[in-house]
């Protein structure tokens, strides 16, 4: 969640979608087998079986299932729409629905357990408008909106409810098995992973380091957490970082992955990559973790997807592309990955959304 808040992390994705707002039957574009242009050579995307494209023009991100794996829930600027709204769609990409209020800009959606809510961060309490892009005078950096805050509403967008009213920006959410919702918040100072209760109550600090903890997920049987930051000690860095933070900004570089446990407790480091690694998701067998990364070009845009296992062993890449590949989400049964890219894209920049059938 922080494409401009949600994890967009390419610069250049500010293209206005071609496809309608609320359009349906969208017929997806399939590829089989998977393979992606390397340079000199073509690599199979071995792991990768029936891509389908499942959007078509614009900015289109973080896509997640419902726990019964039949709908998508994702964020999108499109034609008629323009800054990020939260979408529904079907998992051929028909049946496109607008859930969100259209006011404001939204980010970082995701599906209750029971299928019965949807949740959201939102800025539209703090105008109708969209919240103007940061200016990069301090260089390549992202706004965190203190207007955002973390809503939940019915299936079809009705019975919106303000979960967060703490000043600051309150976003990043997602939810584990038993309702528990984890979120990225600055209300102390600093980027930090909370946790708290499916209506808001109870909220407790998971992390208390220096720099930017957040983009939290839960493993399947809600017992620990995956995240991405990292730990910035006292110094020049540091005082350029909180710098940006009190303006409401952030500059994303140098990002790792971590767990914890569900309380916040056991944090141990992950991955040790250099570059930007973000986007964590667990596979459903909650041994592995798979995430977008430029760890093979860390001053660049090109960022394809890997796996790694929960102790940092294994590491495998998925993707092999020229340009992004981000925020893979397994299907509960493990069957299907969904992912965001900017492959195959009508106009540069575009950032589509696609799925294909998961190959041990």
């Amino acid at each position: 969640m922080l494409w401009q808040s949600c994890r967009t992390m390419v610069a250049g994705l500010s293209t206005v979608m071609a496809l309608a707002c609320g359009a349906e039957g969208l017929d997806p574009s399939i590829v089989e087998p998977s393979e992606a242009e390397t340079g000199e050579f073509t690599q199979a995307e071995v792991h990768l079986a029936n891509l389908r494209q499942l959007t078509f023009g614009g900015e289109n991100a973080e896509a997640y299932f419902s726990l019964d794996g039949s709908k998508l829930i994702l964020q999108s600027t499109r034609e008629g729409v323009p800054c990020d709204q939260i979408f529904s769609m079907g998992l051929d990409g028909s049946d496109v629905r607008m859930l969100s209020t259209g006011d404001g800009r939204t980010t970082c959606s995701y599906f209750y357990p029971d299928g019965e809510s949807i949740l959201y961060a939102s800025t539209h309490l703090g105008g109708a408008e969209c919240p103007p892009p940061p200016s990069f005078e301090m260089g390549y950096v992202w706004a965190l909106y203190d207007t955002y805050d973390i809503f939940r509403a019915a299936p079809d967008g009705s019975g919106l409810t303000r979960l967060t009213d703490t000043p600051g920006y309150d976003a990043e959410a997602t939810i584990g098995p038993d309702g528990r919702i984890v979120f990225t918040s600055v209300r102390d100072g600093d980027m930090e992973i909370y946790s708290m209760n499916e209506d808001g109550s109870d909220v407790r600090r998971l992390t208390t380091r220096q720099g930017p903890d957040g983009g939290p997920f839960f493993s399947a049987d809600g017992s620990k957490i995956v995240f991405r930051g990292r730990e910035i000690p006292d110094g020049p860095e540091y005082d350029d970082y909180k710098r940006l933070l009190d303006a409401g900004l952030w500059r994303p570089t140098e990002l790792e992955l971590f767990v914890m446990d569900a309380d916040g407790g056991n944090l141990r480091q992950v991955t040790d990559l250099g570059g930007a690694s973000f986007g964590p998701f667990w596979h459903p067998d909650g041994e592995r973790i798979i995430f977008s990364s430029n760890l093979h070009n860390p001053d660049g845009r090109n960022f394809d997807l890997f796996i790694i296992n929960v102790d940092g062993s294994g590491l495998e890449q998925i993707t092999f592309g020229e340009t992004f590949d981000g925020f893979p989400m397994f299907s509960p049964d493990a069957r299907q990955l969904v992912f965001a890219s900017n492959r195959d894209g009508a106009t540069e920049g575009d950032t589509n959304i696609f799925l294909a059938d998961w190959i041990e």
